[in-house]
């Protein structure tokens, strides 16, 4: 019953074409099948293909068909092109972007030689949500949509957090820049006269592959349904109503 009431307030979203990146596992996953049980099409873009078409298995039988995956990297802006003229020439366009995919890196001091490292973290986290949002924005301008771009953040986007033997390095700057980013989106969005949402959702720590480890308290996490949970309520708001920011934690998450 809970399910059924979550996802009647998405009825104006049926039948229309969700774009979820790394959507191979996690929060990724949880929100591609999510809103393919919502009656979204669903495309999910991940560097793993296959753990995608794996998560069709999960779904109810009427929902199956509504997932589709493509292969992408989306550091790689013409893989980004690529799967967005596919997404184009099957479907027509894309009416929401939900902006996943993003990595953590354990690395030593930002003062060390780990160049490499950082700039995989900010090629994800920060320039993969750009070329994404710039082909989901063509796709929704040219067709006069209602869209709706959600760019998963992090409580980290919002305060430096140092915690001994976990050192966070250029994640948290990347989601500081998330928080940015979408602003600065949100104002180009109004200058366009497009009725297009954007939303920066922040989760405290998730259980996923990136942050499970054993010594943290259930009570202390959230999980990636908690997380995909909220990007069906910020979908759900009436056409007039923009959350232009959302933070969500676990009871005990202190951070």
């Amino acid at each position: 019953m809970k399910s059924r009431q979550l996802f009647s307030t998405m009825e104006r979203w049926q039948g229309k074409v969700a774009v979820v990146t790394g959507a191979s596992s996690g929060i990724g996953a949880q929100c591609a099948m999510d809103l393919a049980k919502a009656g979204m099409i669903v495309v999910g873009l991940a560097r793993r293909e296959g753990l995608v078409a794996d998560l069709r298995y999960e779904l109810p039988k009427d929902a199956r068909n509504r997932l589709h995956t493509l292969k992408c990297d989306v550091t790689k802006e013409c893989d980004v092109n690529k799967a967005f003229s596919r997404i184009k020439d099957k479907f027509g366009g894309i009416d929401v972007l939900i902006n996943n995919a993003g990595i953590f890196r354990q690395t030593s001091l930002l003062c060390d030689d780990n160049v490499a490292d950082l700039h995989e973290v900010l090629m994800t986290n920060v320039m993969g949500k750009v070329h994404c949002t710039r082909e989901a924005f063509k796709s929704m301008k040219e067709r006069n949509v209602d869209g709706h771009v959600v760019n998963m953040n992090s409580t980290c986007g919002h305060k430096v957090v140092r915690t001994e033997g976990h050192p966070c390095n250029m994640y948290t700057p990347s989601k500081f820049a998330i928080t940015a980013l979408t602003e600065e989106y949100r104002q180009e969005f109004y200058e366009n006269k497009t009725k297009i949402k954007i939303t920066s959702l922040s989760p405290g720590v998730v259980d996923t592959n990136i942050t499970r480890r054993k010594d943290i308290d259930p009570l202390e996490m959230l999980k990636p349904k908690d997380v995909s949970n909220a990007v069906i309520y910020i979908l759900s708001t009436p056409v007039g109503v923009e959350i232009t920011e959302l933070t969500i934690k676990a009871m005990r998450d202190n951070s």
